[in-house]
């Protein structure tokens, strides 16, 4: 009997003694058992079926505020499995009425864009997670480099994701989506040297690019439409090897000029032109032939920095000091500063390029990171016009101004470069007379309300600048006179009297309401603000009038001089080699002597060495933080700053108009190596604070390396 029992007992632990008759019969009630039990249900979300593989997608919100600057679980519905791609757009429910802890969402909220980052196994929230409301388009549009590409920025300026990716990706066109991209075409031969060879490293720089080399370097154009052909070859030279380009305009004026040169040299196809003016739905045709693969060059403004450029050989920026390209938008990043990181990530070569140079770009080639790129003094010698300086004190004391405003030896420049050609006029105010003063002792008019500067818009009406307060009966305290004279005398207001100088002439004005791309090659006078000035067709300008001087060199703002320097020598470009270029300014300062010298390199290199001994930026690493003034107080206590942080201020910022001081700011500056650990800092305290909630009117604005700091 023991014996019996022991044997049934066996099967029973899983052991394989026993009779077989028995051993057979639990077999078969095993498996009788198995058929009448239940089948497992697969896992659903609210009655759906979810993916069998990886039916977690972590997706990036498109919300840019930073304490919602992570990544968020949802659910994947099967039948959204094989378009929920990394990469592509999703729309999901994001809001009110629904909780998250890493993602997870029940429903609720509103339907919000954002994109798949990466498909998953499982998820580390333990409730139910909301499901993908769908996928907006199976275009993968975020790829892992440019990812790691945006990662990288929004640490840098102490921004959100978000905020970078809605700067990096156009918005999506479906018409120009559905079009199929043309296939890629083989890479061109390698372009001649052309204008290259002007420059002493430049043929070699060419040579480097070609045999799939990265050089960086620094680049000091010589004067002259020469340029815009020398970046073309940059470009075509780095498509001979097999790999992309990637050039950035500061306008859409100068990107037309490296459209048409390097549409001469290589022919259609060969590259995209990604800018505001081409509409929606070109840019984004234009910008998917690029992520395709079907195109490897580009030309663009500043949202180009971002161009999803396949197998990158070469990034390269025209003109960095201009600030077109410096982004308005958060987290305020620059172009310079966005290719350099693109350069180091993928491998690529780097250009920095234009007729002058920032201290930025000097600091590039002092650390080694790029070697200068410039022509001999001989070339630039025989390349430049000739520079002539006259102090603005000339102005009031000079008997031939009176006519025109200017004195004899610009009034003979004009005269005599008026018989072969244009004659370009640079005045830094568009307007009438945008700023006055008492005729006799110089006192600034000021309104009488809010003590804003008086400006005249039209040739009569006098108005206070900052409340728009007529003034009708203005005298000056200091003196008691009743006349008044232009500080600055705008662009219209210079083009009148010039109109008056030389009746016989005609007169064209170029600014930011209307700005002129070229002039033909005959006798002309052109009225530009700096930055619009038109090209002359043919050789170029015969002469060149740079006014008043003082109003820009005297800017308060660390870079007054630089920008300056930089605006004038791109003005005197446009002049022919052997035409003249007066300048209105003191003849002694830095600025004007390194324009006589045609020394843009140098000028920047002393600034550098300045600033390295005052520890001033580039060589500082600096933030702007804003904000009313005990919102800005307990802000800057609870963030961790660096210990080698230095606060500087608070001082009030100025209001508009007439308005009261919006708040305060300061600065906080840190010495190289320690500008990451400021910028994570203040990411930190920014997002910690709008955690918290606070109210609308104690936002707190932060700037890394803001560009003007006064």
């Amino acid at each position: 009997m023991s014996s019996e029992n022991e044997s049934r007992q066996r099967p029973g632990d899983g052991s394989p003694g026993g009779p077989p008759e028995q051993l057979a019969l639990i077999r078969e009630m095993v498996a009788e058992a198995k058929a009448k039990a239940p089948k497992a249900k697969p896992r659903t979300w609210r009655g759906a079926a979810l993916a069998k593989d990886l039916p977690v997608a972590r997706v990036l919100v498109n919300k840019g505020v930073l304490h919602l600057d992570q990544l968020w679980d949802y659910a994947v519905p099967e039948e959204l499995s094989e378009a929920a791609r990394p990469g592509v757009r999703v729309r999901v429910r994001f809001g009110a009425g629904s909780h998250h802890v890493h993602g997870g969402r029940r429903e609720g909220g509103r339907l919000i864009d954002g994109f798949i980052v990466e498909r998953r196994a499982d998820t580390d929230y333990h409730g139910a997670l909301a499901a993908l409301a769908h996928v907006v388009s199976p275009e993968v549009v975020l790829t892992p480099a440019l990812l790691s590409l945006a990662r990288a920025v929004a640490d840098r300026y102490a921004g959100s994701l978000a905020d970078v990716l809605q700067l990096a990706l156009p918005p999506r066109n479906a018409r120009a989506e559905a079009k199929p991209s043309p296939p890629p075409l083989p890479p061109p031969p390698v372009p001649d040297p052309g204008g290259w060879t002007r420059y002493a490293a430049g043929p070699a720089f060419l040579r480097s690019l070609a045999a799939g080399g990265s050089p960086r370097a620094v680049w000091t154009a010589l004067p002259g439409p020469g340029w815009a052909d020398e970046l073309a070859r940059a470009l075509a030279a780095t498509l001979a090897s097999g790999r992309g380009a990637l050039a950035v305009l500061p306008d859409g004026r100068t990107a037309a000029r490296v459209d048409a040169a390097l549409t001469a040299l290589l022919g259609e196809g060969r590259h995209a032109t990604l800018t505001a003016e081409s509409g929606p739905e070109k840019r984004y045709r234009q910008w998917l032939a690029v992520h395709r693969g079907s195109v490897r060059a580009v030309i663009g403004t500043r949202a180009a920095m971002f161009a999803p450029v396949r197998d990158l050989g070469l990034v390269a920026v025209w003109d960095d000091g201009d600030s077109s390209h410096s982004d308005d938008r958060a987290p305020f990043p620059h172009v310079r500063e966005v290719l350099e990181l693109r350069s180091v990530s993928e491998g690529c070569g780097f250009l920095a390029g234009g007729t002058g140079c920032t201290v930025e770009a000097a600091q590039l080639v002092a650390s080694g990171w790029a070697r200068p790129l410039a022509a001999d003094r001989d070339t630039v010698r025989a390349c430049a016009p000739r520079i002539r300086t006259v102090g603005d004190e000339l102005l009031a004391r000079d008997e031939a101004a009176r006519a025109a405003r200017l004195p004899s030896l610009a009034w003979e420049t004009v005269r005599d470069g008026l018989k072969t050609g244009p004659v370009l006029v640079q005045v830094p105010r568009r307007g009438y007379a945008p700023r006055l003063a008492c005729e006799r002792c110089r006192t600034p008019a000021r309104c009488r309300a809010c003590a804003g500067p008086l400006e005249a818009p039209d040739a009569s009406d006098l108005q206070c600048g900052w409340c728009g307060r007529p003034e009708t009966a203005w005298h000056c305290e200091e003196c008691g006179s009743f006349r008044l004279r232009a500080q600055v005398v705008g662009a219209r207001r210079t083009a009148e009297e010039l109109g008056r100088a030389f009746p016989a002439v005609p007169v064209r004005t170029s600014g930011r309401d209307h700005v002129l791309d070229e002039v033909p090659d005959r006798p002309a006078l052109v009225v530009s603000t700096p930055g619009a000035e038109p090209v002359a067709a043919g050789a170029g300008y015969a002469a060149a009038l740079l006014l008043d001087g003082w109003a820009m060199l005297t800017r308060p703002d660390l870079r007054a001089g630089e920008d300056a320097l930089r605006r004038w020598i791109a003005a005197a470009s446009l002049v022919r080699a052997d035409g003249q270029v007066v300048v209105v300014a003191e003849p002694t300062l830095r600025p004007v002597q390194a324009l006589v010298r045609w020394d843009p390199a140098g000028h920047a290199a002393r600034e550098l060495a300045e600033r390295a001994q005052l520890g001033f930026p580039p060589v500082s690493r600096m933030a702007a933080v804003a904000g009313r003034g005990e919102a800005l107080a307990a802000f800057l206590d609870t963030a961790e700053l660096p210990p080698d942080a230095e606060v500087l201020g608070p001082v009030p910022l100025p209001g508009r108009r007439g308005a009261p001081s919006p708040g305060e700011r300061v600065l906080i500056r840190v010495p190289p190596g320690s500008g990451a650990a400021l910028a994570a800092a203040l990411k930190a305290a920014q997002a910690a604070r709008l955690a918290r909630g606070v109210p609308a009117g104690d936002a707190i604005r932060v700037r890394i390396d803001p560009p003007d700091i006064g």
